[in-house]
């Protein structure tokens, strides 16, 4: 039973970096701007919070750190693709590419580096329980924080005006600037506020989840990120839930290996992946569910002139 506490606990430890990069992807998608740059922005974001708290031992710092190099990156791109009409799949693969090889040039001097002992955090009393104390109740705020992130989200986006009003600019922009709202600034606000998300898994991927700094250690974390969006239909507490499932997918190669499973560690590797294309395979076989649910406009420039 021990370790199931544990594999729960390593799957929710997981299941966070996915949920924190999805939810700030589902920010941009809801105003109709698609970035598969995720992948680049986690990656500069992870060596800036790492090497924040090396220099300065802050966690906070840290965090501060990838989520300014998130949303530094976010804006570079925001902006091209907003008010430059770039394309947003070109650009996107550009700033993934882009980040790949800045953070591992940046990162050459951190590899053998090594961050403060992490404080254990724990919820008082509950972390006691037998079980689920340490299943539930050991983690690092964050862990919390990304719950109530996801709710406050909901609420957000569908009880309150400022969240109909990105949802208007998702589904039909020209309408939304025919009511005399700024598109193009509410797009890259949503756009900022992504990045600025995808920053913060990043950093916490470095700081936290693996504390320490490996060239690629993000490891296709942000296009599963990306892939979570569509198979949770762009509403957040699916994303939340699916960020966990996929999220003890990958830990299950651990748990598994643990119980002396005679399965190559390759094989095992892959499942993640696996089941992302699983998934999207089984999603793509409905075309009007997806159309129902994705914003009308995704993808799709819009110039107030046009």
């Amino acid at each position: 039973m021990e370790s199931y506490a544990l594999l729960i606990a390593a799957t929710l430890n997981a299941g966070t970096v996915l949920a924190l990069a999805s939810l700030g992807l589902l920010i941009n998608e809801k105003a109709g701007i698609v970035n598969l740059g995720a992948e680049g922005m986690m990656l500069c974001a992870a060596i800036a919070g790492f090497a924040a708290v090396v220099h300065s031992g802050s966690d906070t710092l840290g965090f501060v750190a990838g989520m300014t190099a998130g949303a530094v990156l976010a804006l570079v791109f925001g902006g091209l693709v907003i008010w430059l009409n770039t394309n947003q799949y070109a650009t996107g693969l550009a700033v993934s590419l882009f980040g790949a090889g800045f953070s591992a040039f940046a990162g050459i001097s951190y590899v053998q580096e090594r961050i403060p002992q992490r404080p254990s955090f724990s919820v008082p009393w509950l972390s006691d329980i037998a079980l689920l104390g340490p299943a539930l109740f050991q983690h690092h705020p964050l862990v919390y924080l990304t719950v109530l992130l996801a709710l406050g989200m909901i609420w957000f986006l569908y009880r309150t005006r400022a969240g109909l009003v990105l949802r208007c600019v998702g589904e039909s922009p020209e309408a939304a600037h025919a009511l005399g709202y700024p598109v193009r600034r509410i797009r890259l606000l949503a756009v900022l506020c992504g990045g600025a998300l995808c920053g913060l898994a990043g950093a916490y991927v470095a700081i936290v989840y693996t504390p320490l700094w490996v060239e690629g250690m993000v490891a296709g974390k942000g296009w599963i990120a990306l892939a979570l969006t569509t198979f949770a239909t762009w509403r957040p507490a699916r994303v939340l839930l699916g960020a966990y499932l996929f999220g003890g997918v990958t830990m299950l190669q651990f748990h598994l290996q643990g119980l002396g499973v005679e399965i190559p560690s390759q094989f095992l590797t892959m499942l993640p992946y696996l089941a992302t294309i699983v998934v999207l395979a089984l999603i793509s076989r409905n075309p009007l569910w997806i159309r129902i649910n994705m914003p009308a406009s995704m993808g799709k420039p819009f110039h107030p002139g046009n």
